[in-house]
C-alpha cells in the first residue's frame, strides 16, 4: 500500500488527497467528506484548494535543474502559479535547502501564507551559475473542498476507540503512509472479530483535518472513550508513546501496559501541546483520551521531513511490530472487564476442580497458577483485569487466560457493565 501510495502528491486539500483515499476504498468501505471552502471550524477557516500539475526551473541554458515531475518533495506546498525569467539572486529568495545534510531534499510548505518556492539539496543549489532562470509552476488555489475520509466499525456498544492518522504529506514514507497502512490493515483485522467497542478511522489532513472534523462531529464525541494518533511507526526506532492531556486514562496505562511486556526499546512521555493531531483531540474544550503512539518521535531523526524518508527507510518487519502492537492495545481494551469473585471467603480448593491439571503442561504454568491467585484475591468488582494485570506484574493476556478459566469453573463472573 505505501509502494502505491508514495507517488502521489498529497497536500491539506486538492486531487492528490482524493486519489489516496480513493485507494483506501478499495480496501474499507470509507466514506469520503467534502468540505467547502470558507466553511468555518471553530476559530479556522477551510482554505483554498490547491491542485498541482506541473513545475519547474530551467538554468539559462534551457536544462531543467528542478522538476516536480522527478520528486514531488521538489516544489514548497501550496506553491501560487508562476511563469517568469529571474536572475539567480531572485530565484534564491524562493528555495530551500538543508545544508548541514547537502545531499538530502527538504519538505516545506506555505499552506496559510500565500508564496512559491522549490525545495533542492544544497549540493544542487551550490552549483547553480549566474544568469536568467525560468521558472514555471501550474497549480490552482481556488475555492473547492477539503476531503477526509472516515470508516465506522459498529461493535456491541455505542462507546468508541478513535484512530486516526494525517494523509496531507507528499512522498514521506513514514510520516504518513505508515500511518495510513497501518491502520488500513487494522480496520481489516478487527473486521473480523466480535467487538464491544465501535470503532472509528480517521485518514484527515493534518491540523486543519482534525479541527473540521471535531467541528462537525461535535455531538458524536461523548462516545470516545479511547484514541490513538498513528504516524512514524515504519522505522526501526523504539516505540514511543505520549500520555493524552489528562495523563491517567484507561488508553494511556494499556498503551504503557502493552510496550512494557513487549519489550526494550520503548519510553513514554508526557503529553506537550505539540505535534501530531492529538493536541486537537485532547484541546480544553474536548480534552479526550486520546493519545499519540510513533516509534522515533517526530523531528528526532535525520530523515524527518526530508527525501531520506522514502521507501527504503520503513521496512516490512518494522511495520508489522507497530500492527502487532497495535493490535494488542486493541485486544486489552476489549478483553479489560470487571469480574467478582463468587467464592471469596478463603482460597478456593482449584485441585478439585481441575485447575491444577489444566495448566500443568503450560510452559509458563507457574505463572499461570499464581495468575489464578491474583485474580481471584482482586475480583471484588473494583478491580479491572488490568489493574490485576498492572499489580501482579504479568502480561494482561496471562490474567485475561486465568480469569478464562476461573469463569469456566463456576468461581468468577463478569460484572454486569464492566
Amino acid at each position: 500500500m505505501a509502494e502505491r501510495l508514495f507517488p502521489i502528491c498529497r497536500s491539506i486539500t486538492g486531487e492528490g488527497v482524493r486519489q489516496s483515499l480513493r485507494i483506501l476504498q478499495e480496501y474499507l468501505p470509507l466514506e469520503v467528506h467534502e468540505i467547502p471552502t470558507g466553511a468555518g471550524v471553530f476559530d479556522w477557516t477551510v482554505p483554498r484548494e490547491w491542485n498541482i500539475r506541473e513545475a519547474w526551473v530551467k538554468d539559462p541554458a534551457g536544462n531543467k535543474v528542478i522538476d516536480f515531475q522527478k520528486n514531488n518533495l521538489h516544489l514548497l506546498s501550496y506553491s501560487v502559479p508562476v511563469h517568469r525569467r529571474m536572475s539567480l539572486s531572485e530565484l534564491k529568495g524562493h528555495l530551500f535547502t538543508l545544508p548541514e545534510q547537502p545531499e538530502l531534499i527538504p519538505y516545506r510548505t506555505s499552506y496559510y501564507k500565500e508564496n512559491w518556492g522549490f525545495c533542492l539539496t544544497h549540493q544542487l543549489y551550490e552549483t547553480l551559475q549566474e544568469g536568467a532562470y525560468e521558472v514555471f509552476i501550474d497549480s490552482s488555489l481556488e475555492d473547492g473542498h477539503l476531503s477526509y475520509g472516515e470508516y465506522y466499525l459498529p461493535g456491541e456498544t455505542e462507546a468508541e476507540v478513535l484512530f486516526s492518522t494525517h494523509i496531507c504529506h507528499p512522498s514521506l514514507a513514514n510520516d504518513n503512509l505508515s500511518g495510513i497502512s497501518l491502520l488500513t490493515f487494522l480496520a481489516q483485522e478487527l473486521q473480523k472479530k466480535p467487538r464491544r467497542y465501535s470503532y472509528r478511522f480517521l485518514f484527515i489532513p493534518g491540523t486543519i483535518g482534525a479541527i473540521t472534523w471535531l467541528a462537525r462531529n461535535e455531538a458524536k464525541i461523548h462516545h470516545i472513550r479511547h484514541g490513538l494518533v498513528a504516524s512514524l511507526l515504519g522505522d526501526p526506532g523504539g516505540f514511543t508513546y505520549k500520555r493524552s492531556r489528562r495523563g491517567n486514562t484507561e488508553i494511556d496505562r494499556v498503551a504503557e501496559h502493552v510496550l512494557k511486556h513487549n519489550g526494550p526499546p520503548y519510553q513514554v512521555i508526557d503529553f506537550i501541546p505539540y505535534g501530531y493531531d492529538e493536541r486537537q483531540f485532547c484541546s480544553p474544550g474536548f480534552n479526550l483520551p486520546v493519545g499519540s503512539l510513533t516509534r522515533s518521535p517526530f523531528a528526532t531523526f535525520p530523515e524527518y521531513h526530508t527525501s531520506a524518508d522514502n521507501l527504503t527507510f520503513i521496512r516490512p518487519e518494522y511495520l508489522q511490530a507497530s500492527f502487532e502492537v497495535y493490535r494488542k492495545i486493541t485486544e486489552v481494551l476489549e478483553g479489560n472487564f470487571h469480574y467478582i469473585n463468587l467464592n471469596p471467603k478463603c482460597e478456593p480448593q482449584l485441585g478439585r476442580r481441575g485447575l491444577y491439571d489444566a495448566i500443568g503442561g503450560d510452559s509458563d504454568s507457574k505463572a499461570l497458577q499464581m495468575a489464578l491467585l491474583w485474580v481471584l484475591n482482586l475480583s471484588d468488582g473494583e478491580h479491572s483485569l488490568l489493574d490485576i494485570a498492572e499489580r501482579a506484574g504479568y502480561p494482561f493476556e496471562v490474567i485475561q487466560r486465568a480469569s478464562e478459566m476461573l469463569v469456566e469453573v463456576g468461581l468468577l463472573a463478569e460484572v454486569s457493565g464492566g
